[in-house]
């Protein structure tokens, strides 16, 4: 079950679903979802979903996928088409229990973990797609295996499209697929990038209280400083921070506007590796 409650300060400040999931503890309580759910097989947590009124279809929760992706042959029979980037805008996405997203995104795309489990039949059920990252992070989740529903809990803010290139980003079958497919493919992971900062909400926005020595954004960040954006999106909370550097990964740069002494400044940060 992935429940945590996560407070500021945070040092060595790590960017992960769960954190940005759960940062927001402080805010005032949105309304819960009792989503129902059972597992797969392979113990796979499957919610069902209807998709511009049609359906229901079989969706697996994977917090290691960047985002959602809905199976090509399904996107065909919705009459749904993904844009130059592969992404497509549903008008409606509705989980079983009365959870509506709010026109979410998705990959159009056959991810080998899906195609993989579909072709051997190991889930015991056929699937329609993922529901991964672009879409978690926006809830709180709660979930008690004994019970057949989840709370499902809105968080404030709206966490970024991934950027995502090609098969194989979500696929822990993917070696076994492309095995069985084809010639093996080398596949790079990259670790997600962390600040190095010790950050507080403070006076309605977020203070930097403490910089990891050598770290990342030692020199360019100092306890005082006020970051009043990152990537020109004005933050608030903690939380929002978290959500907004959560896609990137060690050697990007992170934009942030920062108020230091009554002075405002842009300063760039290249992310260091996380654990």
């Amino acid at each position: 079950m992935y429940r945590s409650l996560v407070r500021a300060p945070l040092l060595l400040l790590m960017f992960c679903l769960v954190p940005a999931a759960a940062c927001a503890a402080d805010a005032a309580p949105a309304a819960e979802h009792q989503v129902p759910y059972r597992l797969t097989d392979t113990k796979h947590i499957l919610v069902r979903a209807k998709i511009n009124g049609k359906g229901p279809y079989n969706f697996i929760l994977d917090t290691g996928s960047p985002a959602l992706f809905v199976a090509t042959a399904l996107a065909r029979k919705l009459g749904v088409e993904a844009d130059r980037r592969g992404w497509a805008t549903f008008d409606r996405f509705e989980l079983e229990g009365g959870l509506l997203l709010d026109k979410p995104k998705a990959r159009l795309d056959d991810p080998y973990q899906l195609e993989g489990m579909n072709k051997s039949g190991l889930a015991g059920v056929e699937l329609h797609g993922i529901i991964g990252y672009n879409v978690l992070a926006n809830y709180r989740l709660t979930i008690d295996f004994s019970k057949d529903k989840m709370t499902w809990q809105r968080l404030d803010g709206e966490v970024p499209l991934p950027e995502i290139s090609g098969k194989g980003t979500v696929d822990a079958l993917g070696g076994l697929v492309k095995g069985m497919d084809g010639p093996k493919q080398t596949r790079v992971t990259r670790l997600r990038g962390f600040l190095g900062v010790e950050l507080a909400e403070k006076d309605g926005g977020v203070a930097v209280t403490a910089v990891l020595d050598g770290g990342p954004a030692a020199g360019v960040l100092k306890a005082g400083d006020r970051i009043a954006a990152i990537h020109a999106k004005p933050i608030k909370t903690v939380a929002e921070a978290h959500r907004l550097v959560a896609p990137w990964v060690d050697g990007d740069e992170v934009e942030m506007t920062v108020i230091r002494d009554g002075d405002r400044r842009s300063v760039r940060v290249r992310l260091g590796k996380g654990l």
